[in-house]
């Protein structure tokens, strides 16, 4: 059986795609599309991805109206938490999850809840 071999992006519609584009290179260092040959993708760190569909109903996302939420692999959730802090970028939802890691919850500009995990090691 053929497999996918990984995550090739993700697309989704915003008032103001420039602005959240430049919003995730600057805070959380994702290149943007790239527009010719001399602009690079994003290249995702090698670890694990988890595709998880969630019921329509859960409080998971925070946000009755997003359909979706980012989870993005960190090294050091404390440096990264602290980095945003001084952005203005506030950090919520702090957890533990014993044999998973840890997770902090921000936002973009538009509202879309964004999970930071760091696997447990």
């Amino acid at each position: 059986m053929q497999k996918v071999q990984g995550f090739g992006g993700f697309f989704f519609r915003a008032a103001n795609p420039g602005l959240l584009a430049a919003w995730y290179e600057k805070y959380l260092g994702i290149n943007p599309v790239p527009t010719g040959p001399d602009s690079q993708p994003w290249m995702a760190d090698g670890g694990a991805s988890v595709f998880a569909p969630f019921p329509e109903d859960t409080d998971y996302f925070d946000d009755q109206s997003k359909q979706f939420m980012l989870n993005f692999r960190v090294a050091d959730l404390d440096a990264m938490i602290a980095q945003l802090d001084v952005a203005g970028i506030v950090a919520e939802d702090r957890l533990n999850m014993d044999g998973i890691g840890m997770f902090a919850r921000i936002h973009d500009p538009e509202g879309n809840p964004i999970e930071l995990w760091q696997p447990e090691r």
